[in-house]
């Protein structure tokens, strides 16, 4: 049955990441500052915050985890996931009708912001179905698979919808489309999942304490954090450490256009293409050192590829060089690997098994808070540094916030070590 499992949902993740290609926050940047520039009536701040607006989508939507974390509870996981798959794909539909206007401009963010508010449903439920199918052994390793089949499909797809764009401008009304249709596919395929101990599981969320259960109410995401202080502290460094990450991807998009005048391709090759590439090639590592490390001392390792690409972005948009720029890119990609597991698996080291949802909706929406947090104050910040003459310095404000919230990791790291050493029950504990 694992193996059946694995293999469907190896086979989904070869289609669904086609329909996410074209809604993935560094490739529709690069499309919205494009395609709506001197579009009628769209003016170039409102247009700089359709971009915050779309490239904060993914995180963005995240604030709806405990609404999906609910709504799920006690009901069969992989019905419900499908069913929010299709209605992503027809979110993607409908973007081929958003017309050249600041109207369109509108609609196209709006689209592409529902479209990730049913997406991260799928997130927030499926690493429940993860934890049911798969041993804590593998779970590393499998959802590494996972993730590097999304980034391959994702790049192939941002690079596709790149050179589309650059020969006809009418590509766009196609794109979406057939993106869609191949989703469907996707979704076709990962209904045949079966979830393990399915009645079990449903049966453990229904009886389980009131408390225990995801709640829409924000006072869920509060009584966690009271309850379990290690958690608390671990979501302070993240909420930090995530914020810099996500400060980066808007002013991007915007300093590619305005400062190098980058075509679709070139655009989409810096903020999408190169990252996605580089993922399957450290994925394994990253696998093997979160398989053997709590998250914790995972972060604390981790966290200082995203410290040095913030960096390299602050020297490329300095120099201007598009080739600094892919560099740069590249050591995100290492960070992008690494992230993807510990996003999606770091909450398990805290959480007890009835209670994965719970904690996993806190994750997701933290990352939501700060996903509607971080571009927009990009973008603020970005245009009056702008204004200076200091726009590059946008980096530098990425660079520290990501290296004090890596500081909070290390620090946390160096404390269970201290623990481990001076206390064998504590030390195994902290292992297991």
């Amino acid at each position: 049955m694992l193996r059946a499992n694995y293999a469907r949902e190896l086979v989904s993740w070869a289609f669904l990441p086609v329909m996410l290609g074209v809604i993935e926050g560094g490739t529709v940047s690069i499309v919205v500052k494009k395609h709506f520039a001197d579009a009628p009536g769209v003016l170039p701040a409102e247009l700089n915050l359709a971009v915050a607006a779309v490239t904060a989508a993914p995180s963005m939507a995240n604030i709806t985890s405990f609404l999906w974390a609910g709504l799920a509870h006690g009901r069969a996981k992989v019905p419900f996931i499908g069913a929010l798959q299709v209605a992503t794909a027809v979110m993607v539909l409908l973007l081929a009708f958003a017309p050249r206007d600041v109207l369109g401009l509108a609609m196209f963010t709006s689209l592409v912001i529902l479209a990730r508010v049913f997406w991260t449903g799928v997130i927030t439920i499926r690493t429940g179905v993860w934890r049911a199918n798969y041993p804590h052994a593998d779970r590393a390793r499998i959802a590494g698979n996972m993730a590097t089949v999304q980034s391959i499909i994702l790049a192939a797809t941002g690079f596709v919808v790149g050179r589309a764009l650059d020969f006809s401008s009418t590509s766009f009304v196609v794109i979406f489309p057939v993106a869609a249709a191949v989703g469907l596919v996707g979704n076709a395929v990962y209904r045949r999942v079966r979830l393990r101990g399915q009645r079990r599981l449903a049966r453990a969320e229904r009886d389980g304490r009131r408390q225990d259960r995801p709640s829409i109410n924000p006072m869920s995401v509060i009584r966690v954090l009271r309850e379990d202080h290690a958690y608390r502290r671990f979501m302070t460094w993240m909420f930090v450490f995530g914020l810099g990450n996500l400060m980066i991807s808007a002013p991007l998009a915007i300093i590619l256009e305005d400062r190098l005048g980058v075509s679709y391709l070139e655009g989409i090759l810096v903020t999408t293409v190169v990252p996605l590439v580089v993922m399957p090639l450290v994925i394994p590592m990253w696998a093997r050192l979160l398989g053997r490390r709590h998250v914790v001392e995972f972060r604390a390792i981790h966290g200082w590829s995203f410290v040095l690409a913030s960096a390299l972005f602050f020297v490329a948009a300095t120099f201007e060089s598009f080739w600094l720029f892919l560099l740069a890119s590249l050591l995100l990609g290492i960070g992008f690997a690494g992230g993807v597991l510990a996003w999606n698996l770091g909450h398990h080291d805290f959480a007890p098994a009835h209670r994965d949802g719970q904690y996993m909706g806190v994750h997701v929406t933290l990352t939501g808070i700060r996903g509607i947090l971080a571009p927009f104050l990009a973008v603020g910040l970005y245009q009056w540094l702008d204004r200076h003459g200091l726009a590059p310095g946008i980096f530098v404000i990425c660079f520290a916030t990501n290296l004090v919230g890596l500081l909070g990791f290390v620090e946390m790291s160096a404390e269970r070590r201290r623990a481990a050493a001076s206390s064998p029950l504590v030390g195994a504990k902290a292992a297991s």
